[in-house]
């Protein structure tokens, strides 16, 4: 099996940064303020390297429609929403937590902190369920660029 490296490097980062982020949210259970600050800026790099080479992959090279069954493809397609608008709403709520911590507005942090850490740690698990949808429970179906696709190419 031949798996496509730049979805499979940027899935592991998103993974990398949810597991980050658990372990994170498990340092300021115990009170460890610096450990956890550092931890959850690594997880930040993590995301936004993942958003990186997620970016360029689809700007340069495009996206891959599902080329899984016909049947299941509406299954697929209500999970992927699913999976971005909780990849949305995680990254603003992500943002939202790093600007606050690093303000030091604790207040606001620690009474979202603990659903974004819950909404982002599912967002690296529905990217996870996608990946595997899409490259290796089955093969990836066309693969589009978005240039090509603006300019009719």
């Amino acid at each position: 099996m031949s798996l496509p490296i730049l979805p499979t490097i940027s899935t592991a980062f998103i993974v990398l940064s949810s597991i980050t982020v658990a372990i994170g949210w498990y340092q300021i259970k115990q009170r460890r303020t610096e450990t956890h600050k550092k931890t959850m800026i690594v997880a930040a790099i993590f995301a936004i390297i993942f958003f990186t080479i997620y970016l360029s992959r689809t700007v340069f090279v495009g996206n891959t429609s599902f080329g899984g069954p016909k049947d299941i493809e509406i299954y697929y397609t209500i999970f992927l929403i699913f999976h971005i608008t909780l990849a949305t709403v995680g990254a603003v709520m992500g943002i939202i937590m790093l600007t606050t911590g690093l303000k030091g507005k604790y207040a606001i942090h620690r009474k979202i902190g603990p659903t974004t850490s819950v909404i982002w740690f599912f967002t690296g698990i529905t990217g996870l369920a996608v990946y595997l949808l899409l490259y290796v429970i089955y093969h990836g179906g066309e693969t589009t660029s978005l240039i090509k696709a603006i300019l009719g190419t």
